[in-house]
């Protein structure tokens, strides 16, 4: 019985992606996600997290990863659909890898709400949505370790151009970043989301 986590990294940041990953994988091999010490991603240093990426992908029976670019996100909250952004991309994983029962990480304070938009959107049902699913069960936990790896190699690319830091508005050096770049040139830096909050007090600040 195959059996699919999804879970997203990077939803609170105010640059980069938001990527979404999810994993299929036969029921029985969940036993062996333990024993390679999978978990919640956050509960990881960064070099277990690059290690269990590969074991993981290697144990998979399928997977999929989507990136949301800050324009599509930027789109969306401007409509008040960030929720529903991310359910898009997860029904599109879901559907792609066509489990027999899935498990997902929900960003919705309702969560069985969340779920039943999932079962509407990818036509398939059985999809099971609980908050902190990435701490509850190994198949979202997988999820995590993809997802946050694909999203920190985004950050670690424009890292290479920009002293980003860790790309979430808490983080000093990302704020002086984006400060930097728009008093520059006029603009914010196609790799700002431009709809947060700290990146419109600093283009209104700026223009004051």
């Amino acid at each position: 019985m195959i059996v699919c986590g999804v879970d997203e990294a990077g939803r609170g940041s105010m640059v980069g992606p938001l990527v979404v990953a999810g994993i299929a994988i036969e029921r029985s091999k969940i036993k062996t996600l333990e024993q390679l010490g999978v978990r919640d991603s956050k509960k990881l240093t960064p070099a277990s997290r690059r290690r269990l990426y590969r074991q993981i992908l290697n144990l998979a029976d399928d997977y999929a990863v989507f990136r949301i670019s800050p324009k599509i996100i930027d789109m969306h909250v401007a409509r008040h659909q960030l929720n529903h952004l991310e359910a898009l991309y997860m029904a599109r994983i879901i559907k792609k890898l066509g489990p027999h029962t899935s498990y997902v990480d929900s960003c919705d304070v309702n969560a069985s709400r969340f779920g039943k938009e999932l079962e509407k959107l990818s036509n398939i049902s059985n999809i099971k949505a609980y908050h902190h699913a990435d701490a509850r069960f190994l198949v979202v936990s997988a999820a995590s370790i993809i997802a946050k790896v694909t999203r920190d190699r985004a950050i670690e690319k424009l890292a290479k151009s920009y002293s980003i830091g860790s790309g979430y508005p808490s983080d000093s050096r990302t704020i002086s970043c984006v400060r930097n770049c728009f008093a520059k040139t006029g603009k914010m830096p196609d790799f700002v989301r431009k709809s947060w909050a700290p990146a419109q007090k600093i283009a209104n600040y700026q223009v004051a």
